[in-house]
């Protein structure tokens, strides 16, 4: 069955708790709520995830593995376990751009490999991005996450379904979330393709509809190859993208 998670900024909490409800009570097709972990908000991830607990129990909150010392890590892991926290994505991070916070050499697989030795139980996403090296580079990385205990990946957003094939031939079997993400102005483009290095493909355009059409077709790939997929609305409303003109009507198309 494929499942669908939604991206949620954690802006500030009384937001947070607003959209998340909307959420709920509109979107059953939604299994779960992913929060980034964003330096320029108070709130941080894991926090932010507590908060919504009540409204929706599979929330997944994401560390930066630079953020934290391996041989103090006991304040995160207490509080995961305080609040019941059962899933948790691990990315590297970027260091602070004016450096004003202490940063550690801690990579993606030491801090997944410490929090699986610490919390057998707690599943531990890591992440695919597969714009940050050549694809060989990238499919190694991925091995070592896997040796390093990785329960599942959940991938940066693709504007391509072909290279969605490439990459989902290496990842078959695991629990995978395919990253979608509506790009609908200039701005937004060169952020992808400057700083992440992201490829469009030709027949891309800068409209809600090509990206909806896109989603479709992603949603029904994971569909019939027993993928997941992961809605990552950056920048644009949430009750926007899943309108009646956005995803709403592809999400109930879909037998979930």
């Amino acid at each position: 069955m494929n499942k669908i998670l939604l991206e949620v900024i954690p802006r500030d909490v009384p937001t947070l708790l607003g959209e998340v409800s909307y959420v709920k009570n509109n979107f059953s097709q939604i299994s779960g709520i992913n929060i980034p972990d964003l330096l320029r908000f108070e709130t941080r991830s894991w926090v932010a995830a507590s908060k919504i607990q009540d409204i929706f129990p599979n929330v997944i909150p994401h560390l930066r593995a630079i953020d934290f010392d391996l041989d103090h890590c006991d304040r995160i892991i207490e509080f995961l376990q305080k609040h019941s926290i059962s899933s948790v994505v691990v990315i590297k991070g970027d260091p602070p751009t004016d450096m004003s916070r202490k940063v550690y050499q801690t990579t993606s697989t030491k801090l997944i490999k410490k929090l699986k030795k610490e919390m057998s139980s707690l599943k531990v996403y890591a992440a695919v991005d597969q714009y940050r090296s050549g694809i060989k580079d990238e499919f190694d990385y991925i091995e070592m996450k896997i040796d390093a205990g990785a329960d599942g990946f959940l991938t940066q957003p693709f504007f391509d379904l072909r290279l969605i094939d490439i990459f989902t031939e290496k990842l078959r079997g695991k629990e995978v979330y395919i990253g979608i993400s509506p790009v609908t102005n200039e701005k937004s483009q060169s952020y992808w393709e400057s700083r992440n290095r992201a490829y469009f493909p030709r027949d891309f355009q800068l409209t809600m509809d090509w990206n909806v059409k896109f989603a479709k077709e992603v949603i029904g790939y994971c569909s019939q190859y027993d993928f997941n997929t992961y809605l990552m609305p950056i920048r644009i409303n949430i009750e926007v993208y899943l309108s009646e003109n956005g995803m709403k009507l592809i999400l109930n198309y879909y037998d979930f």
